[in-house]
């Protein structure tokens, strides 16, 4: 992603964070006033909002500091941890809510209707506004795209509170707080739930969804004097950030012919699964063997 692009991106989400994060202090505040459960859950949607734009924000600056002799793919890995610790995090989050609302359908509690509606709205006007402000967001950015998942999601929770607080107003049944918290905390499960394993998955240096190993080297050996390929490795450093290592055996060739070759192959590995950075040894029978980087 170019520099210009990534600064956008960046006030882009500084923008959506600072807005996203005065809802959740509001509906946070809103819910321990009212009573009303489903919009202290949906303050815990708006919360996993907050820290998913706050880590798309971090990717981005992250991704600026150069790698030295102590880190040398940079800090790349530090969204991923801290990605880990949101996921942990909400996944507790939602299991209290959900003891909770099963409490309150044994013991129900009394709700100021009025406020809750106010700041529902509040929350889905702000929501809706950060939406528009992410909708032209760079594709090929990952971060950028999961935090514009992550708002539409919470804007879909406020029309949630929205509606239970109007069944409220005109039934009086005190139970459809709790029945909306249920499924504000089943999106949280879900969410944190997919968070949790991306980020197991990276630390355990999986490879992206959709590639497989066998897929990569019958690509490799697609370059006309490629024979063989093995010692394949491929690790996801940090979303958008593929590595790969490998062993290239070749057909005898010349030198010039070797540099043709491993153009050919770091561009299809770039063009078809977006691996930039690779570390490629050719070896050949009856020749030396030698470590190209690209």
């Amino acid at each position: 992603m170019h520099n210009h692009t990534a600064e956008k991106n960046g006030k882009k989400l500084l923008f959506s964070m600072v807005l996203t994060g005065l809802i959740f202090f509001v509906e946070l505040g809103g819910g321990l006033w009212t009573g009303s459960l489903a919009l202290l859950s949906d303050s815990a949607h708006v919360f996993m909002d907050v820290f998913a734009l706050g880590l798309s924000y971090l990717a981005i600056r992250v991704a600026t500091l150069p790698a030295n002799d102590r880190h040398t793919f940079g800090y790349h890995r530090m969204q991923v941890l801290a990605a880990l610790a949101n996921g942990v995090l909400l996944l507790i989050i939602s299991v209290e809510i959900l003891i909770e609302a099963f409490n309150r359908f044994k013991n129900p509690e009394p709700i100021v209707v009025g406020p809750m509606l106010v700041i529902a709205f509040i929350g889905l006007i702000v929501n809706v506004i950060v939406a528009l402000v992410l909708r032209e967001h760079d594709h090929e950015d990952l971060n950028t795209r999961a935090a514009f998942l992550h708002v539409l999601g919470d804007l879909l929770a406020s029309v949630g509170v929205i509606l239970a607080g109007i069944a409220i107003f005109f039934t009086g049944q005190l139970w459809i707080d709790p029945l909306v918290s249920i499924v504000i905390s089943v999106l949280i499960l879900v969410s944190s739930g997919r968070l949790l394993k991306e980020t197991v998955h990276i630390l355990a240096e999986g490879m992206p969804d959709g590639m497989t190993a066998s897929s990569v080297a019958e690509t490799m050996k697609a370059v006309d004097g490629v024979a063989e390929v093995h010692d394949l490795h491929i690790w996801t450093v940090s979303p958008g950030f593929v590595a790969l290592s490998s062993h290239v055996i070749l057909e005898d060739r010349t030198l010039s012919e070797s540099e043709r070759i491993l153009s050919e192959i770091k561009k299809n590995l770039s063009e078809k699964f977006e691996i930039e950075h690779t570390t490629i040894q050719f070896e050949c029978t009856g020749c030396g063997q030698g470590v190209v980087n690209g």
